[in-house]
C-alpha cells in the first residue's frame, strides 16, 4: 500500500469519525432514550434531529470541504502558487455574484435557483479562465487576471448590495455571504456531490499536468503532453467544485488554501498525489469547523465562514511560520 493510499485511509477514517461525533451530538443533549428512539423509531422527534436536521449538515459540510481542499490543490498546482486558493481566480466572487443577483431579484423562494445562479456564475468565471490560460502561459499574468476577475465580482456583489430596495434581502445576501451550512438538506448534499464527482474527474485528467508544471514550463513543454488541454481540465475541476461549494454553503475561507498545506509534506511536495488527501483534508476541516461553531456557546450560532476565518487565519500563519524555517534551514 502507497503513503498516498495510506493517508487517504487515516484521513478516511478521521471524516468518518468527525461526521459520526456531528451528528450524534449537538446543542440540544440526548439522553440514553433518545438516543434508542433516534435509532429504532422513524417517527421520533429524535430520529428527525439526527437524521433530517444533523447528518445532512454533516454530510453537506464533509462534502463542500472536500470541494474546497480539491479546487485549494489544483490551484495550488496550476499556479505553483503555495498561497493560491479558490477564491485567487475570482471563481468564489463570481458565483457570490450569480447568488446574490438572484437574491435580490426574489429568486430566494423559488427552489433551487440561488444554486443555480451560483453554479452560473462559477461557469462564467471558468470558461473566462479556460480562455485566458490560452493566451498566458505565464501563471503570474493568469493570477493578475483573476485577481482582476474577483476584484470586479467583489465590486459588482457589493453594488447589489447597495442598490437593493428590501432590507430583507440585503439580510439574506449577507447571511448568504458569510457561509454555513446551517438548515442544509439532503437535498443540498445532492446539489453538491455529483459536481464533486465531476470535479475530481477532471482534476485526475488534470494531474500529470500539474505535475510536470511544478518542473517548470520548460520541461512540460517538451514531456510531449498537452499542456494547454491540461491546464484546461484543472481550470473546469476548480471552477466546478468552487462553484457547487459556494452554490451550497456561500463563501468560505481558508478551508481551499490551508487542507494542502497540512497534507503536502506526506505526500512530499507531488502535485499529482496531493489531490485526494487534500479534498478529505478539507471535508475534515469543515466538519469539525461547523461541530465547533455548533457547540460554541454564543446566543446566535456562528457563521462557518466567520469561525473558519478566525480559525484559519492563526492556523495559516502557524504553517507558513513553520515553512519559513525549514526554507532557512
Amino acid at each position: 500500500m502507497s503513503r498516498t493510499v495510506r493517508l487517504c485511509v487515516r484521513l478516511g477514517l478521521l471524516c468518518t469519525a468527525a461526521v459520526a461525533t456531528a451528528v450524534l451530538f449537538g446543542e440540544t443533549g440526548f439522553d440514553r432514550a433518545q438516543y434508542a428512539a433516534a435509532f429504532g423509531d422513524p417517527s421520533s422527534g429524535p430520529w428527525d434531529v439526527l437524521w433530517q436536521v444533523r447528518a445532512p449538515r454533516a454530510v453537506c459540510a464533509l462534502v463542500v470541504g472536500a470541494a474546497l481542499g480539491l479546487a485549494g490543490a489544483v490551484m495550488q498546482g496550476l499556479l505553483r502558487n503555495p498561497l493560491a486558493d479558490p477564491g485567487v481566480l475570482g471563481v468564489s466572487a463570481t458565483a457570490a455574484l450569480g447568488a446574490a443577483l438572484a437574491i435580490v431579484l426574489g429568486g430566494a423562494g423559488v427552489g433551487g435557483l440561488v444554486e443555480m445562479s451560483a453554479l452560473a456564475g462559477a461557469a462564467v468565471a471558468g470558461g473566462v479562465l479556460v480562455a485566458a490560460a490560452g493566451l498566458m502561459r505565464a501563471p503570474e499574468a493568469l493570477i493578475l487576471f483573476g485577481v482582476a476577475l474577483s476584484s470586479f465580482a467583489g465590486a459588482a456583489t457589493a453594488l447589489i448590495f447597495n442598490l437593493s430596495p428590501s432590507p430583507i434581502a440585503q439580510a439574506e445576501v449577507m447571511a448568504w455571504l458569510l457561509g454555513s451550512v446551517q438548515n442544509r438538506s439532503w437535498v443540498d448534499v445532492a446539489w453538491v456531490a455529483p459536481a464533486l464527482a465531476i470535479a475530481a474527474v477532471f482534476a485526475a485528467l488534470s494531474a500529470r499536468g500539474l505535475r510536470m508544471l511544478t518542473l517548470g514550463d520548460e520541461t512540460a513543454a517538451t514531456s510531449g503532453l498537452s499542456m494547454g488541454r491540461l491546464r484546461g481540465f484543472a481550470l473546469i475541476a476548480a471552477a466546478l467544485a468552487t462553484g457547487a461549494a459556494v452554490a451550497v454553503a456561500g463563501v468560505i475561507g481558508f478551508v481551499g488554501l490551508a487542507a494542502p498545506h497540512l497534507v503536502r509534506a506526506a505526500v512530499r511536495g507531488d502535485a499529482g498525489r496531493i489531490l485526494a488527501p487534500s479534498a478529505l483534508a478539507g471535508g475534515l476541516i469543515l466538519v469539525v469547523a461547523d461541530l465547533a461553531a455548533r457547540l460554541t456557546p454564543t446566543d446566535q450560532e456562528l457563521k462557518l465562514g466567520v469561525f473558519t476565518a478566525l480559525i484559519g487565519a492563526p492556523l495559516f500563519a502557524l504553517i507558513a511560520w513553520r515553512a519559513a524555517r525549514e526554507w532557512r534551514l
